[in-house]
């Protein structure tokens, strides 16, 4: 039975160190970055090398979103637009921005399965507020929520069609943040009566197997702690008003938004609902820490864990560049500028 736990690691090849400590701590997953990632051949080699070590066809997650946030770049993989480009679409004609949405993903997860490579923590479901932090920016799809939602269950539809599983983020919320939780913790001061209608809602109804928590303290539901570590937040707003039923993961323990000793963060997110423990740098020390805080998942949690990995399936057939011209179509269609940048390689 795997821990409730999805770690990152150092570097392109696992280390011996890193090998020991996987096969002993059996993490439910793993997750890349840019520091993992060279070729295809050797990412392909990476993902295979860690399902090996633990055993089992663990899930494998990276940060694909397009724009700011891909772990894949040019020249080898294609540069996928940011969000804030499908809003613009939307704004003139919604019908081409939902199809233009699921054929970008559609895209995305492709190169990704080929790779190994098969849940993207995407989309990002967080409105775009004038005045807030820079972090989200154009990582959201729109201002409203009516549209993001719409938007991102074309987003998870179209990775869903590909084999490729997705992770809706920052659940309740990260839109209206005035820090980068990387960084340092965001307070959200609007009263519950807004944030129902505006950031909780964009999340409201959404089919997806997973989900990442916002690292965002809302003092209108809980003046303490960030929703990660609130049980007020996770119980009312995110399994209550929102309705989200799937595997609840939280985002990077090892952001700055968070203090204290890793395994008391974990503890702490464990007790307020989450289901699955999040650590990215591949520091080794702090993954040690974390496995001290991951217990093995069973019930509910490991019921919502076998849901999501079953979300995952085989990669389906698509003409990557007949693909890239029918998204540059959908957006001078819309009347405006195509978005592809870069050319593939096989």
């Amino acid at each position: 039975m795997a821990s409730a736990a999805i770690y990152g690691l150092s570097g392109e090849r696992l280390t011996a160190d890193e090998r020991a400590f996987f096969r002993d701590a059996d993490p439910w997953g793993f997750i890349l970055f840019a520091r993992n990632i060279d070729r295809p051949k050797q990412v392909r080699g990476l993902t295979d090398e860690l399902r090996d070590c633990v055993g089992r066809d663990a899930p494998i997650l990276i940060d694909q979103e397009g724009g700011r946030v891909q772990r894949l770049k040019p020249p080898v993989w294609r540069a996928a637009p940011a969000a804030a480009r499908f809003g613009e679409l939307w704004d003139r004609e919604p019908e081409l921005a939902l199809e233009a949405v699921t054929l970008n993903h559609r895209m995305m997860a492709y190169e990704l399965a080929e790779l190994g490579v098969d849940v993207d923590c995407a989309p990002c479901c967080d409105l775009a507020v004038d005045g807030a932090d820079a972090v989200i920016g154009d990582r959201a799809f729109h201002t409203e929520p009516d549209p993001i939602r719409a938007m991102a269950q074309a987003a998870l539809d179209g990775m869903a069609a590909q084999g490729v599983a997705g992770v809706i983020k920052h659940i309740p919320g990260h839109g209206r943040a005035d820090a980068d939780s990387h960084l340092a913790l965001p307070v959200v001061p609007d009263d519950e009566e807004v944030l129902t209608e505006t950031d909780f809602a964009a999340f409201k109804g959404l089919k997806a197997p997973m989900a990442m928590t916002a690292h965002v303290v809302y003092p209108a539901i809980d003046p303490e702690s960030c929703a990660t570590l609130s049980s007020e937040v996770i119980a009312r707003v995110i399994r209550g008003h929102i309705g989200f039923d799937g595997l609840l993961m939280s985002d990077d323990l090892s952001m700055k938004a968070l203090t204290g000793r890793l395994r008391d963060r974990g503890f702490k997110a464990f007790k307020a609902g989450c289901d699955m423990l999040l650590h990215c740098n591949g520091e080794r020390a702090e993954m040690v820490e974390v496995a001290h805080a991951a217990p093995r998942l069973d019930g509910p949690a490991g019921e919502r864990a076998g849901k999501a990995a079953a979300a995952r399936g085989p990669r389906a057939d698509l003409e990557m560049d007949t693909a890239v011209a029918q998204l540059d179509a959908l957006f001078r269609e819309g009347g405006l500028e195509p978005v592809s940048k870069a050319a593939f390689t096989p």
